[in-house]
């Protein structure tokens, strides 16, 4: 499996994970590294946008023999830059890096894991026998996130639906909270404009005409916002108070 990342420095990561041992794998590892750096230019761009780029790759098999009895813990991790082959002083340091993971040669128990580098190797040997993350390994949230995720991918076709389904319930139920606030929102927007739409009406009329009875503005009041606009429209063309009960009469 092969993940690309891009760190906050704008690195790029290039992220392998290899089961077993395979023809010309070192090949493998550094034509992935040399692509992602050189994959970063169109055609005519210019080399100072290039970002560093590093190649980590982790191995479920011993990948570089350790001929020394006194094997230091944290073995497991290696890292090579470019250097000068007799003097040994760095060259492109910072552009180029190969990281190297070797899971078969991480030894450490729950309780010796120090950082979050530790941590993260750990949950990779040890997620496939997790019922649920253990406290040391929960104070990392993403950890958590990795697991659920690991979970889900090694869930049944039967275990796979029930969940979908389940997703789809409360997709459907956030969906009919959502529009229920809306038609809220909605309605109460209309309501707005119809209010305004009597207040105004209310005020041509006894502006023009006076006070006029309850059962004229009870009339108006239960008019549709369409009718009150329409009656805001037309007001101006009525010439008597009956004008406007006549109207009122054709829109019951």
């Amino acid at each position: 499996m092969d993940v690309k990342a891009v760190l906050i420095d704008s690195s790029i990561v290039i992220i392998e994970m290899q089961m077993a041992r395979m023809t010309a794998f070192n090949k493998r590892v550094a034509y992935n590294l040399s692509k992602a750096y050189a994959n970063q230019l169109d055609k005519g761009e210019n080399y100072p946008l290039l970002n560093p780029a590093i190649a980590l790759t982790i191995t479920d098999f011993i990948l570089f023999k350790n001929t020394d009895d006194n094997i230091n813990k944290d073995d497991y991790i290696n890292k090579f830059v470019f250097q000068e082959e007799t003097k040994k002083y760095k060259c492109l340091e910072k552009e180029l890096r190969l990281i190297f993971v070797e899971l078969p040669k991480f030894k450490k128990s729950l309780s010796e894991l120090k950082n979050l580098t530790d941590k993260w190797i750990y949950f990779l040997q040890e997620a496939d026998s997790f019922d649920e993350i253990p406290e040391n390994l929960g104070e990392v949230a993403e950890i958590e996130q990795a697991l659920n995720i690991a979970n889900f991918i090694n869930m049944t076709p039967e275990e796979l639906e029930i969940v979908e389904n389940r997703g789809i319930a409360m997709q459907d139920e956030r969906g009919r909270i959502a529009y229920a606030e809306q038609q809220g929102i909605v309605k109460g927007e209309a309501k707005g404009r119809l209010n305004q739409a009597i207040a105004l009406v209310k005020l041509l009329i006894t502006q023009r005409f006076g006070e006029v009875s309850e059962e004229i503005s009870s009339q108006i009041e239960g008019l549709p916002l369409a009718d009150v606009e329409d009656l805001v429209k037309v007001f101006l063309s009525f010439n008597s108070l009956a004008d406007l009960e006549s109207w009122l009469q054709e829109r019951l």
